[in-house]
């Protein structure tokens, strides 16, 4: 069985115990995070998708926030003496699906 949700603008495929790293959630390592904007769910054969599928639920704990690797932004423009570097860290939330629900 495995769900696809929708959180932080993107789109992410779980299934139970499989830990997700998602756009920043508000919460405390520990907490409880429901995420009801669910788009599709398959059980087997069974496909419930588009507004069957908005009844379904997909729960799970908080386990670690934290920052993803650094991404070297360079800019550079021939001729012109012209080079920029800017270095980014993006913020995620580890989540741990613990259950789907339909």
């Amino acid at each position: 069985m495995y769900a696809v949700i929708e959180t932080g603008g993107k789109q992410y495929r779980v299934t139970p115990g499989e830990a997700v790293e998602v756009e920043t959630l508000v919460g405390e390592p520990g907490a409880e995070v429901e995420f009801d904007r669910v788009l599709a769910v398959v059980d087997g054969d069974s496909v419930t998708a588009g507004s069957a599928a908005g009844s379904a639920r997909v729960r799970g704990s908080i386990v670690e926030h934290g920052r993803g690797d650094k991404t070297i932004v360079f800019k550079f423009k021939r001729k012109k003496q012209y080079r920029r570097t800017i270095g980014h860290r993006q913020n995620f939330t580890r989540v741990q699906i613990n259950e789907i629900t339909v």
